[in-house]
């Protein structure tokens, strides 16, 4: 247990964050619906913040056919808004790619399964409501 705690304390995590789609989205709109134990993780100035271009490539998506009508800005200027939070752009790779289309089982949203990929080889812990990575061995914070 002491462990368990010692690895939450901020500036002690050694793996770095991966945001999923909504959890950047909520951190860039100070939303409520972020989790205190996720606004602390990635507010910790030692904390090593990725984002994935999938998520980029997400959010577009979602903002271009009108779910996501409050990403326009984010979208616009995604990079400097990365920049400003101190987070790291993580391309995908083929090693990424190959991972994410040999995950087993059923589930089938490419962009989780693109994030679970790059947290498996970039040994990053997810940040994230969907129960769906637990279900496929990625560590979660939430």
């Amino acid at each position: 247990m002491a462990s368990e705690l010692k690895a939450r304390e901020p500036g002690l995590r050694q793996r770095p964050l991966l945001l999923d789609t909504h959890a950047l989205l909520w951190w860039l709109l100070d939303s409520s619906e972020l989790s205190a134990a996720a606004r602390t993780a990635i507010a910790d100035p030692t904390q090593r913040v990725l984002v994935s271009a999938a998520t980029a490539c997400e959010l577009a998506t979602k903002q271009r056919i009108g779910k996501l009508p409050e990403a326009g800005d984010i979208v616009t200027n995604f990079s400097a808004y990365l920049r400003k939070q101190r987070f790291e752009p993580l391309a995908i790779s083929a090693e990424h790619a190959l991972a994410a289309g040999q995950l087993p089982g059923p589930h089938r949203d490419p962009f989780d399964r693109m994030l679970m990929a790059q947290a498996r080889l970039e040994s990053a812990e997810v940040v994230t409501t969907d129960p769906v990575f637990r279900a496929y061995g990625v560590a979660v914070i939430w």
